[in-house]
């Protein structure tokens, strides 16, 4: 692995630690303003607007703007603005208003980062598909360890010390993140295309993304995915508390639980890759999701519920390495950040829907009818689209994108100017 890679990796290992304690934190803080579950699901919903707002206009900047640069300032200014709610507090003026524009903010910060750094890594490892399969795995696994394993029981602990100690942590990892993120070293720009709006731009990305269905059906499976996970998500503190009798420190060790599965996945997708074919291993792990979750519903205990997250953390940890590997090895570099900001903005934009759904059949019904309704809509997901992403059309547009007829071939069309192809 390049050197570079290592400053990436113990960037996102810094960052992901701050972001495991505001995990475990935020959904506490929030329960000691309000009861209301739809109160909380605007706090959960506010962080995902800005990819239905900006997201593939935000696609087509990062292809416009220097990859590096737009992480590390992206990350300074999220460190500036835990400061806001921190203060506010101290001096106990906190409300669920704040935290849903902080939460706001944030999410257009991470629409810039995630975007970037999803279309830095495939130039800082000559787009090589096993690099790219091994960095991801890396990644996510020190991103599942850090805000899963070790961050909610020290978000847990901090909050212990007083609600604005642990947005003050993820503000320092931000910082230190941005620092490091600095230091990386620069990569060629994607080549501009000459005289088109930005608007053109855009929607050539997204032209790409629908009408390429292994790349749809990629983009499809995190965004059904989302409404089910945040329905989970915005009940969860809740159905821990009433239904599992489970304190403050216990649903830090729940979420680690979810972690540790996490982790487990992450190292063994490469394997499941190899072994079962890279789109059959994507079936398998949504099934297994779906299943997780239909069993956290039926929980009778903490610890049923901590082994259904431990299950589902695993099927979400290779899925996540998995898929983003497969896609920066077959988009064309100069198309890499809108194809990204694109697929990501489906899956964002569904998770408002996963959030309101939560909390109105949490408010409606019983606090677990959410777990059960997303459990079923991820089965049916995997059903719809298993024959999208087949083993077959997997390696079709694996040797699509090799160097001689590759995305970076002088011959290879430009969505712009012509449809993108089809793999069938």
């Amino acid at each position: 692995m390049p050197t570079g890679f290592g400053r990436l990796w113990t960037a996102q290992t810094v960052s992901s630690l701050g972001d495991g304690v505001s995990h475990a934190a935020l959904p506490l803080i929030a329960l000691t303003l309000t009861r209301d579950p739809m109160a909380l699901a605007v706090v959960t919903a506010a962080g995902t607007l800005p990819w239905l707002l900006f997201g593939v206009l935000g696609g087509a900047l990062v292809d416009r703007w220097d990859r590096r640069r737009t992480m590390w300032v992206v990350d300074a200014a999220r460190a500036m603005l835990l400061v806001i709610p921190a203060v506010a507090a101290a001096v106990d003026m906190l409300s669920i208003p704040l935290l849903a524009v902080v939460a706001f903010l944030l999410g257009l910060g991470g629409l810039f980062f995630d975007t970037a750094a999803t279309a830095y890594l495939p130039d800082l490892l000559g787009r090589d598909p096993a690099l790219l399969e091994r960095a991801n795995s890396r990644l996510r696994g020190a991103q599942t360890a850090m805000s899963g394993f070790a961050g909610p029981p020290a978000g847990s602990a901090l909050l212990a010390l007083g609600r604005a100690v642990p947005l003050l942590a993820d503000a320092v990892s931000f910082m230190l993140s941005a620092l490091l993120v600095r230091s990386l070293p620069a990569v060629p720009r994607p080549v501009r295309e000459a005289r088109e709006s930005l608007l053109h731009q855009a929607r050539a990305g997204a032209s790409y993304v629908f009408r390429d269905r292994l790349l749809l059906g990629l983009a499809l499976r995190p965004a059904v995915g989302n409404i089910s996970f945040l329905a989970v998500e915005t009940v969860l503190a809740l159905f821990a508390h009433d239904h599992l009798g489970i304190d403050t420190y216990g649903f830090g060790l729940l979420l680690t639980a979810e972690a540790t599965g996490g982790l487990l996945g992450a190292g063994i997708a490469s394997h499941l890759g190899r072994r079962l074919g890279t789109g059959t291993a994507l079936t398998c792990t949504a099934a297994v999701e779906g299943l997780a979750i239909l069993g956290l519903a039926a929980a009778p205990n903490p610890f049923v519920a901590g082994l259904a997250l431990a299950v589902c953390g695993a099927g979400m940890g290779a899925t996540m390495v998995l898929a983003p590997s497969l896609r920066q090895a077959i988009v064309p570099a100069h198309l890499m950040g809108r194809v990204a900001s694109t697929s990501r903005m489906l899956a964002m934009c569904a998770a408002p829907l996963g959030a309101f759904l939560g909390g109105w059949l949490a408010t409606g019904y019983d606090i677990r009818t959410p777990l059960y309704a997303a459990g079923a809509l991820l089965l049916a997901m995997t059903a719809v689209t298993a024959s999208m992403t087949t083993n077959r059309r997997v390696e079709a547009a694996l040797r699509a994108a090799t160097p001689d007829n590759g995305p970076d071939h002088p011959e290879f069309k430009d969505p712009a100017q012509k449809s993108a192809p089809v793999v069938s």
